[in-house]
């Protein structure tokens, strides 16, 4: 399974890449069948965001490492070396350009979209 991945190199320039999420068989809620299961991270709090349609956000760092988790609605992100990814319902983003001119994002069709942030330890 690939995530999005956003980070910023030493000249503080953002880039996209798709990482590789290792699952594995597992049993995780017994007596279910297994399922595939990544490893666990380590999280300090869980939010809901919501962002209408037209919502604009400049340049920006994000402010804490975090997964963004795409529910509804479609976002279109780019990042600072110019590449720009549509980013939909079932999309995973992790975010870990917290330092450096950051990326940019806008909410585009006529749906809110819900993502659900979880920020994660540094």
């Amino acid at each position: 399974m690939n995530i999005y991945h956003i980070y910023a190199d030493s000249d503080g320039e953002s880039h996209f890449e798709e990482l590789n999420l290792t699952m594995s068989s597992t049993v995780f809620a017994p007596p279910a069948p297994p399922l595939d299961l990544s490893g666990f991270w380590e999280a300090k709090g869980v939010s809901i965001l919501r962002a209408s349609p037209g919502w604009y956000g400049d340049w920006h760092p994000a402010p804490k490492r975090q997964l963004m988790l795409h529910l509804a609605g479609e976002v279109e992100g780019e990042t600072s070396d110019g590449h720009v990814r549509l980013i939909g319902p079932g999309s995973i983003v992790l975010l870990e350009d917290t330092t450096g001119k950051g990326h940019r994002s806008r909410i585009i069709g006529s749906e809110d979209a819900i993502i659900c942030t979880v920020q994660l330890e540094d």
